[in-house]
Protein backbone atom coordinates (compact mmCIF):
# COMPACT_ATOMS: atom_id res chain seq x y z
CA UNK A 1 0.00 0.00 0.00
CA UNK A 2 0.91 3.68 -0.28
CA UNK A 3 0.79 6.59 1.57
CA UNK A 4 -0.33 9.62 -0.35
CA UNK A 5 -0.23 12.79 1.58
CA UNK A 6 0.73 15.02 -0.91
CA UNK A 7 -2.39 17.80 -1.05
CA UNK A 8 -3.73 16.85 2.60
CA UNK A 9 -2.59 16.90 6.30
CA UNK A 10 -0.85 14.05 8.32
CA UNK A 11 -4.58 13.26 10.03
CA UNK A 12 -5.90 13.11 6.10
CA UNK A 13 -4.15 10.48 3.56
CA UNK A 14 -5.14 7.86 1.15
CA UNK A 15 -4.12 4.13 0.55
CA UNK A 16 -3.61 2.57 -2.86
CA UNK A 17 -2.64 -0.32 -3.86
CA UNK A 18 0.26 -0.48 -5.47
CA UNK A 19 1.22 -3.07 -8.65
CA UNK A 20 2.11 -6.71 -7.94
CA UNK A 21 3.68 -9.30 -10.70
CA UNK A 22 0.80 -11.15 -9.71
CA UNK A 23 -1.69 -8.61 -11.28
CA UNK A 24 -0.76 -9.74 -14.58
CA UNK A 25 0.83 -13.37 -14.39
CA UNK A 26 -0.76 -15.63 -12.86
CA UNK A 27 0.35 -18.67 -10.88
CA UNK A 28 3.35 -16.76 -10.18
CA UNK A 29 5.30 -18.64 -7.55
CA UNK A 30 6.37 -17.75 -4.08
CA UNK A 31 9.04 -18.59 -1.77
CA UNK A 32 9.24 -17.35 2.12
CA UNK A 33 10.79 -15.42 3.61
CA UNK A 34 13.38 -16.52 5.85
CA UNK A 35 13.33 -13.72 8.00
CA UNK A 36 9.74 -13.38 8.73
CA UNK A 37 9.35 -15.51 11.45
CA UNK A 38 12.62 -14.99 13.34
CA UNK A 39 12.51 -13.34 16.57
CA UNK A 40 15.44 -11.03 15.72
CA UNK A 41 17.55 -10.30 13.02
CA UNK A 42 21.33 -12.01 12.53
CA UNK A 43 23.79 -9.79 11.09
CA UNK A 44 25.53 -12.24 8.47
CA UNK A 45 27.92 -11.78 5.49
CA UNK A 46 25.20 -13.73 3.13
CA UNK A 47 23.92 -11.91 0.02
CA UNK A 48 20.62 -13.54 -1.66
CA UNK A 49 21.21 -13.11 -5.17
CA UNK A 50 24.84 -13.94 -6.61
CA UNK A 51 27.31 -11.27 -6.88
CA UNK A 52 27.67 -11.89 -10.87
CA UNK A 53 24.02 -11.51 -11.56
CA UNK A 54 23.88 -7.47 -10.70
CA UNK A 55 24.51 -5.42 -13.58
CA UNK A 56 24.22 -1.72 -14.01
CA UNK A 57 24.04 -0.02 -17.39
CA UNK A 58 26.24 2.72 -18.19
CA UNK A 59 24.99 6.54 -19.58
CA UNK A 60 21.71 6.53 -19.00
CA UNK A 61 18.55 5.38 -20.77
CA UNK A 62 20.98 4.49 -23.96
CA UNK A 63 23.00 1.74 -22.00
CA UNK A 64 20.29 -0.37 -22.03
CA UNK A 65 19.97 -1.31 -25.69
CA UNK A 66 23.61 -0.35 -26.65
CA UNK A 67 24.86 -3.09 -23.47
CA UNK A 68 27.26 -0.70 -21.97
CA UNK A 69 27.41 -2.34 -18.13
CA UNK A 70 29.88 -2.76 -15.20
CA UNK A 71 29.59 -5.28 -12.90
CA UNK A 72 28.66 -4.43 -9.62
CA UNK A 73 30.23 -6.31 -6.61
CA UNK A 74 30.67 -5.49 -3.20
CA UNK A 75 34.17 -4.65 -3.92
CA UNK A 76 33.22 -2.46 -6.78
CA UNK A 77 30.97 -0.32 -4.20
CA UNK A 78 32.54 -0.66 -1.12
CA UNK A 79 33.11 3.34 -1.16
CA UNK A 80 31.43 4.79 -4.14
CA UNK A 81 28.95 7.05 -1.87
CA UNK A 82 32.68 8.82 -0.70
CA UNK A 83 32.89 9.98 -4.21
CA UNK A 84 31.31 12.96 -6.46
CA UNK A 85 29.56 12.33 -9.64
CA UNK A 86 28.10 8.97 -10.92
CA UNK A 87 30.11 6.04 -11.07
CA UNK A 88 27.09 4.66 -14.03
CA UNK A 89 27.86 7.83 -16.00
CA UNK A 90 24.62 9.86 -16.95
CA UNK A 91 23.23 10.97 -20.65
CA UNK A 92 20.04 13.28 -21.61
CA UNK A 93 17.63 11.85 -23.81
CA UNK A 94 17.86 8.90 -26.06
CA UNK A 95 14.86 6.63 -24.19
CA UNK A 96 13.40 4.33 -26.27
CA UNK A 97 10.68 2.16 -25.12
CA UNK A 98 10.50 -0.83 -27.16
CA UNK A 99 14.57 -1.20 -27.27
CA UNK A 100 15.01 -0.78 -23.48
CA UNK A 101 12.23 -3.46 -22.66
CA UNK A 102 13.81 -5.91 -25.54
CA UNK A 103 17.36 -5.71 -24.09
CA UNK A 104 15.90 -6.37 -21.00
CA UNK A 105 13.84 -9.16 -22.15
CA UNK A 106 16.58 -10.79 -24.25
CA UNK A 107 19.04 -10.88 -20.68
CA UNK A 108 16.84 -12.08 -18.31
CA UNK A 109 16.84 -9.40 -16.46
CA UNK A 110 13.72 -9.58 -13.63
CA UNK A 111 14.73 -6.59 -11.73
CA UNK A 112 15.30 -3.19 -12.84
CA UNK A 113 16.22 -0.11 -10.68
CA UNK A 114 15.89 3.51 -12.20
CA UNK A 115 17.61 6.35 -10.92
CA UNK A 116 16.79 9.64 -11.40
CA UNK A 117 14.64 13.10 -10.80
CA UNK A 118 11.07 13.62 -12.34
CA UNK A 119 11.88 13.15 -16.24
CA UNK A 120 13.29 9.90 -15.62
CA UNK A 121 10.44 8.61 -13.23
CA UNK A 122 8.15 9.45 -16.24
CA UNK A 123 10.24 7.39 -18.98
CA UNK A 124 10.49 4.91 -15.92
CA UNK A 125 6.90 4.39 -16.06
CA UNK A 126 6.90 4.06 -19.96
CA UNK A 127 8.93 1.09 -19.14
CA UNK A 128 6.99 -0.54 -16.22
CA UNK A 129 3.54 -0.17 -19.03
CA UNK A 130 5.46 -2.16 -21.65
CA UNK A 131 6.98 -4.86 -19.27
CA UNK A 132 3.50 -5.22 -18.25
CA UNK A 133 1.71 -5.77 -21.47
CA UNK A 134 4.44 -7.71 -22.44
CA UNK A 135 3.33 -10.19 -19.27
CA UNK A 136 7.48 -10.74 -18.00
CA UNK A 137 8.02 -11.34 -14.32
CA UNK A 138 10.12 -8.23 -14.32
CA UNK A 139 9.92 -5.70 -11.23
CA UNK A 140 10.02 -2.19 -12.32
CA UNK A 141 11.23 0.47 -9.58
CA UNK A 142 11.88 4.06 -9.50
CA UNK A 143 14.66 5.78 -6.94
CA UNK A 144 14.31 9.67 -6.95
CA UNK A 145 17.67 11.29 -7.25
CA UNK A 146 17.40 14.80 -7.78
CA UNK A 147 18.71 17.70 -6.23
CA UNK A 148 16.10 20.09 -7.26
CA UNK A 149 13.37 18.23 -5.10
CA UNK A 150 11.01 18.45 -7.43
CA UNK A 151 9.25 15.09 -7.35
CA UNK A 152 5.63 15.33 -6.14
CA UNK A 153 4.25 13.54 -3.10
CA UNK A 154 7.34 12.41 -1.49
CA UNK A 155 8.98 14.90 1.37
CA UNK A 156 12.43 14.66 -0.60
CA UNK A 157 14.76 12.99 -3.15
CA UNK A 158 18.36 12.27 -2.88
CA UNK A 159 20.71 14.82 -3.17
CA UNK A 160 19.18 17.32 -1.95
CA UNK A 161 20.25 17.70 1.94
CA UNK A 162 23.73 17.58 0.06
CA UNK A 163 22.85 21.10 -2.59
CA UNK A 164 21.43 23.11 0.20
CA UNK A 165 24.48 22.54 2.30
CA UNK A 166 27.44 22.86 -0.50
CA UNK A 167 25.05 26.30 -1.63
CA UNK A 168 26.03 27.95 1.85
CA UNK A 169 29.41 28.05 0.62
CA UNK A 170 28.86 29.94 -2.57
CA UNK A 171 26.32 31.97 -0.12
CA UNK A 172 28.77 32.82 2.43
CA UNK A 173 31.76 33.95 -0.08
CA UNK A 174 28.89 36.08 -1.17
CA UNK A 175 27.83 37.51 1.91
CA UNK A 176 31.78 37.83 3.07
CA UNK A 177 32.37 39.84 -0.49
CA UNK A 178 29.26 42.58 0.08
CA UNK A 179 29.77 42.98 3.87
CA UNK A 180 34.03 44.06 2.69
CA UNK A 181 32.94 46.93 0.20
CA UNK A 182 30.97 49.99 -0.25
CA UNK A 183 27.43 49.57 -1.46
CA UNK A 184 28.35 46.04 -2.73
CA UNK A 185 25.82 43.47 -4.06
CA UNK A 186 26.80 39.62 -3.96
CA UNK A 187 24.80 37.75 -6.66
CA UNK A 188 24.59 33.77 -6.24
CA UNK A 189 22.88 31.83 -9.31
CA UNK A 190 21.43 28.10 -7.70
CA UNK A 191 19.61 25.66 -9.68
CA UNK A 192 16.40 25.17 -9.91
CA UNK A 193 14.23 25.65 -13.35
CA UNK A 194 10.94 24.69 -12.44
CA UNK A 195 11.35 24.62 -8.16
CA UNK A 196 13.33 26.82 -6.33
CA UNK A 197 13.61 24.86 -3.74
CA UNK A 198 17.22 24.43 -3.16
CA UNK A 199 17.62 28.62 -3.55
CA UNK A 200 14.28 29.02 -0.67
CA UNK A 201 16.06 26.10 1.77
CA UNK A 202 19.72 27.89 1.13
CA UNK A 203 18.40 30.98 2.15
CA UNK A 204 16.41 29.89 5.24
CA UNK A 205 19.65 27.86 6.45
CA UNK A 206 22.01 31.09 5.46
CA UNK A 207 20.37 34.15 7.45
CA UNK A 208 22.53 36.01 5.25
CA UNK A 209 20.08 36.80 2.05
CA UNK A 210 18.93 39.92 1.45
CA UNK A 211 16.49 38.62 -1.12
CA UNK A 212 15.48 35.27 -3.08
CA UNK A 213 14.09 34.98 -6.59
CA UNK A 214 12.46 31.65 -7.52
CA UNK A 215 10.46 30.39 -10.79
CA UNK A 216 7.35 30.50 -8.47
CA UNK A 217 6.67 33.86 -7.29
CA UNK A 218 7.25 36.31 -10.52
CA UNK A 219 8.81 39.71 -9.93
CA UNK A 220 9.82 42.72 -11.79
CA UNK A 221 12.24 45.35 -12.11
CA UNK A 222 11.38 48.77 -12.62
CA UNK A 223 8.58 51.41 -10.87
CA UNK A 224 7.35 51.41 -7.50
CA UNK A 225 7.65 47.91 -5.04
CA UNK A 226 10.31 46.44 -8.04
CA UNK A 227 13.21 44.52 -7.68
CA UNK A 228 15.65 47.71 -8.16
CA UNK A 229 13.49 50.27 -5.74
CA UNK A 230 14.07 47.46 -2.84
CA UNK A 231 17.60 46.93 -3.98
CA UNK A 232 18.50 50.83 -3.40
CA UNK A 233 16.97 50.46 -0.07
CA UNK A 234 18.49 48.10 1.31
CA UNK A 235 22.01 49.14 -0.12
CA UNK A 236 21.27 52.84 1.74
CA UNK A 237 20.17 50.62 5.27
CA UNK A 238 23.06 48.18 5.60
CA UNK A 239 25.52 48.86 2.38
CA UNK A 240 25.40 45.34 1.25
CA UNK A 241 23.17 42.99 -0.26
CA UNK A 242 23.42 38.96 -1.18
CA UNK A 243 20.70 38.10 -3.99
CA UNK A 244 20.08 34.36 -4.35
CA UNK A 245 18.12 33.62 -7.36
CA UNK A 246 17.08 30.31 -9.31
CA UNK A 247 18.20 30.06 -12.93
CA UNK A 248 14.31 29.48 -13.37
CA UNK A 249 13.64 32.61 -11.95
CA UNK A 250 12.46 35.70 -14.26
CA UNK A 251 12.72 33.58 -17.46
CA UNK A 252 9.53 35.25 -18.71
CA UNK A 253 11.36 38.96 -18.48
CA UNK A 254 14.34 37.46 -20.68
CA UNK A 255 12.37 35.76 -23.23
CA UNK A 256 10.45 37.82 -25.35
CA UNK A 257 7.35 35.69 -25.21
CA UNK A 258 5.40 37.44 -21.85
CA UNK A 259 3.76 34.01 -20.53
CA UNK A 260 6.00 31.91 -18.00
CA UNK A 261 8.30 28.87 -19.67
CA UNK A 262 6.41 25.49 -17.95
CA UNK A 263 7.33 21.98 -19.15
CA UNK A 264 4.76 20.76 -21.01
CA UNK A 265 3.09 17.68 -18.72
CA UNK A 266 4.01 14.29 -19.69
CA UNK A 267 6.70 15.71 -22.35
CA UNK A 268 9.96 13.66 -21.86
CA UNK A 269 12.23 15.76 -24.60
CA UNK A 270 14.85 17.46 -23.40
CA UNK A 271 13.88 20.48 -21.19
CA UNK A 272 13.95 23.89 -23.04
CA UNK A 273 17.60 26.03 -22.93
CA UNK A 274 17.06 28.76 -20.40
CA UNK A 275 19.01 32.24 -20.70
CA UNK A 276 21.61 32.70 -18.07
CA UNK A 277 19.38 34.87 -15.69
CA UNK A 278 22.33 35.38 -13.07
CA UNK A 279 24.43 37.02 -15.57
CA UNK A 280 21.01 39.11 -17.02
CA UNK A 281 19.94 40.12 -13.43
CA UNK A 282 23.66 41.34 -12.52
CA UNK A 283 24.47 43.57 -15.96
CA UNK A 284 20.34 45.27 -15.44
CA UNK A 285 21.51 45.83 -12.02
CA UNK A 286 24.96 47.67 -12.56
CA UNK A 287 23.05 49.59 -15.84
CA UNK A 288 20.56 50.94 -13.49
CA UNK A 289 22.95 51.93 -10.61
CA UNK A 290 25.09 53.04 -13.53
CA UNK A 291 22.68 56.19 -14.27
CA UNK A 292 23.36 57.21 -10.02
CA UNK A 293 26.32 59.09 -10.23
CA UNK A 294 26.12 59.75 -6.23
CA UNK A 295 26.36 56.11 -5.92
CA UNK A 296 29.38 53.97 -6.86
CA UNK A 297 28.54 50.13 -6.89
CA UNK A 298 30.40 46.46 -6.87
CA UNK A 299 28.83 43.54 -8.10
CA UNK A 300 30.70 39.90 -6.88
CA UNK A 301 28.53 37.10 -9.35
CA UNK A 302 28.63 33.63 -7.65
CA UNK A 303 27.75 30.77 -10.05
CA UNK A 304 28.59 27.33 -7.93
CA UNK A 305 26.02 25.04 -10.06
CA UNK A 306 28.87 22.79 -11.33
CA UNK A 307 30.76 22.55 -7.71
CA UNK A 308 27.62 21.65 -6.20
CA UNK A 309 26.57 18.63 -8.70
CA UNK A 310 29.88 17.12 -8.59
CA UNK A 311 30.71 17.21 -4.72
CA UNK A 312 30.35 13.64 -2.37
CA UNK A 313 26.68 13.65 -1.01
CA UNK A 314 26.62 14.70 2.68
CA UNK A 315 25.79 12.28 5.88
CA UNK A 316 22.19 12.85 5.74
CA UNK A 317 22.53 11.98 1.84
CA UNK A 318 24.54 8.58 2.58
CA UNK A 319 21.79 7.58 5.32
CA UNK A 320 18.86 8.63 2.98
CA UNK A 321 20.37 6.39 0.30
CA UNK A 322 20.23 3.07 2.38
CA UNK A 323 17.00 3.57 3.41
CA UNK A 324 15.88 4.20 0.00
CA UNK A 325 18.03 1.17 -1.12
CA UNK A 326 16.92 -1.33 1.15
CA UNK A 327 13.69 -0.47 0.86
CA UNK A 328 13.27 -0.51 -2.78
CA UNK A 329 14.92 -4.19 -3.04
CA UNK A 330 12.25 -5.15 -0.48
CA UNK A 331 9.39 -3.92 -2.35
CA UNK A 332 11.15 -5.81 -5.91
CA UNK A 333 11.55 -8.88 -3.78
CA UNK A 334 8.58 -9.06 -2.37
CA UNK A 335 7.18 -8.65 -5.94
CA UNK A 336 5.72 -5.57 -6.70
CA UNK A 337 6.77 -3.40 -9.50
CA UNK A 338 5.88 -0.22 -10.67
CA UNK A 339 6.58 2.12 -8.12
CA UNK A 340 8.88 5.40 -6.29
CA UNK A 341 10.00 4.47 -3.31
CA UNK A 342 10.37 7.69 -1.13
CA UNK A 343 9.50 9.36 2.40
CA UNK A 344 6.20 10.22 3.17
CA UNK A 345 5.48 12.49 6.16
CA UNK A 346 8.49 10.83 7.17
CA UNK A 347 7.52 7.19 6.66
CA UNK A 348 9.20 5.01 3.54
CA UNK A 349 6.24 4.51 1.18
CA UNK A 350 6.02 2.99 -2.82
CA UNK A 351 4.11 5.43 -4.23
CA UNK A 352 2.87 3.99 -7.59
CA UNK A 353 4.39 5.61 -11.07
CA UNK A 354 1.20 7.46 -12.06
CA UNK A 355 0.85 9.62 -8.80
CA UNK A 356 4.39 10.22 -8.71
CA UNK A 357 4.16 11.74 -12.82
CA UNK A 358 1.16 13.86 -12.31
CA UNK A 359 2.78 17.06 -11.98
CA UNK A 360 6.29 18.61 -10.69
CA UNK A 361 6.41 19.45 -7.22
CA UNK A 362 6.68 23.72 -7.19
CA UNK A 363 7.09 26.01 -3.97
CA UNK A 364 4.05 27.19 -2.84
CA UNK A 365 4.12 30.81 -2.15
CA UNK A 366 0.82 31.20 -0.20
CA UNK A 367 2.45 28.38 2.30
CA UNK A 368 4.13 29.07 5.86
CA UNK A 369 7.33 27.90 4.41
CA UNK A 370 7.63 30.93 1.73
CA UNK A 371 6.21 33.20 4.15
CA UNK A 372 9.24 31.85 6.63
CA UNK A 373 11.11 32.91 3.67
CA UNK A 374 9.70 36.29 3.54
CA UNK A 375 10.44 37.16 7.17
CA UNK A 376 14.23 36.13 7.28
CA UNK A 377 14.70 38.16 3.93
CA UNK A 378 12.31 41.05 4.36
CA UNK A 379 11.73 41.64 1.02
CA UNK A 380 8.52 42.12 -0.60
CA UNK A 381 6.26 39.56 -2.18
CA UNK A 382 7.00 41.02 -6.03
CA UNK A 383 3.66 39.72 -6.44
CA UNK A 384 -0.09 42.01 -6.24
CA UNK A 385 -2.53 40.68 -4.27
CA UNK A 386 -4.68 39.41 -6.87
CA UNK A 387 -1.93 36.91 -8.19
CA UNK A 388 -1.77 36.06 -4.25
CA UNK A 389 -5.43 35.13 -4.03
CA UNK A 390 -5.38 33.09 -7.31
CA UNK A 391 -2.65 31.53 -6.33
CA UNK A 392 -4.20 30.56 -2.81
CA UNK A 393 -7.85 29.75 -4.65
CA UNK A 394 -5.72 26.83 -6.61
CA UNK A 395 -4.15 25.16 -4.17
CA UNK A 396 -8.00 25.01 -1.91
CA UNK A 397 -8.87 23.65 -5.22
CA UNK A 398 -6.63 21.07 -5.65
CA UNK A 399 -6.92 20.28 -2.06
CA UNK A 400 -10.92 19.71 -2.73
CA UNK A 401 -10.57 17.88 -5.95
CA UNK A 402 -8.37 15.40 -4.18
CA UNK A 403 -10.15 14.85 -1.09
Amino acid sequence: MVLDCANSSVSDFVLEDVPHLSDYIPHLPTYPDPLQDNPSYAVVKQYYVNKDDTVAQQGGYPGFYSRNTVPLTPKVVNDIHKRGGTILGTSYGGHDTSKIVDSIQDRGINQVYILGGYGTQMEAALIFEEVRRRGLKVSVVGIPKTIDNDIPVIDKSIGFDTAVEEAQRAINSAHVEAESTENCIGVVKLMGRYSGFIAMYATLASRDVDCCLIPESHFYLEGPGGLLEFIEKRLKEQSHMVIVVAEGAGQELLSKNPTPIKRVQGDATPDQLFQDVGLWLSQKIKDHFAKRKNMTLSLKYIDPTYMIRAIPSNASDNVFCTLLAQSAVHGAMAGYTGFTVGPVNGRNCYIPFHLINEGEKNVVITDRMWARLLASTHQPSFSNTKEMVGARDEKTENQTSDS
